[in-house]
């Protein structure tokens, strides 16, 4: 029997990635589950495996340069929470947006190619800027997203034996809990973390996007603005309508 689409079973290892040519020395390319964690692991600073379905690269004289993945959220009500039950199993979160070094393109513009990739699949995708690590979410502004809010606040969590701040579900998958009964001393809880910006995206034909927005449980909200360390949002890509309303 044929498997669905949505069953995470590296989908991408078994097709032939497809080299796109989008500059005079770099090209997209879907890539390998292994590929996408070999590069992930030493660079982005939660230093974790995430879910990945769906994973992408961006390379300059055949080097993996960036990756962006897409995979199921953690939270199984917040999949139901988006637009309700009957469309839970299309809500993807795009969970990884990592980048080694300086590269030739604007980051907005291989994030849109990811997006264009993704388009026949009806997606609902979610993610999440880091205040924490002073991010606002510029790429997905200029890649027409939908902002919603601020998460809630949560705890954050310092190893004082080699002075690392531990996201809470680095926590969990190390010790099974965040509950202080349950952390070794070396851990310490601490009451600081920012919450994070929430942006959505909603992938597909008109009427499927139409009747995914109908029932859509989040009030847009305008773009937050401040201060970003590290990501070049000049790439205009409202005109492709990844979101069309």
């Amino acid at each position: 029997m044929q498997k669905s689409l949505f069953e995470n079973q590296n989908i991408v290892e078994a097709l032939k990635p497809t080299l796109r040519i989008c500059s005079v020395s770099g090209s997209f390319s879907s890539i390998t589950y292994k590929q996408a964690v070999d590069f992930l692991l030493p660079r982005h600073y939660s230093g974790r495996k995430p879910s990945i379905t769906f994973s992408f690269g961006y390379f300059e004289n055949n080097e993996l340069k960036a990756v962006c993945t897409f995979g199921k959220p953690a939270s199984n009500s917040l999949c139901i929470g988006v637009c309700g039950k009957e469309y839970s199993e299309k809500v993807f979160e795009l969970n990884r947006l990592c980048v080694d070094g300086e590269i030739e393109i604007q980051l907005s513009k291989f994030v849109a190619w990811c997006l264009n990739e993704l388009k026949a699949k009806d997606l609902i995708l979610v993610s999440y800027a880091d205040t924490q690590m002073n991010h606002n979410g510029y790429i997905y502004q200029a890649t027409n997203w939908i902002y919603t809010g601020m998460t809630r606040k949560e705890n954050i969590y310092l190893n004082k034996q080699t002075g690392k701040i531990l996201h809470p579900r680095t926590v969990v998958s190390l010790f099974g809990s965040r509950s202080k009964n349950s952390l070794p001393d070396y851990i310490q809880i601490l009451k600081e973390e920012k919450t994070k910006h929430r942006y959505f995206q909603f992938l597909g034909n008109k009427k499927e996007i139409k009747f995914m927005l109908e029932n859509f449980k989040y009030c847009r909200l305008q773009y937050p603005k401040g201060n970003n360390i590290r990501y070049d949002t000049s790439y205009e890509v409202k005109k492709i309508g990844f979101f069309e309303e």
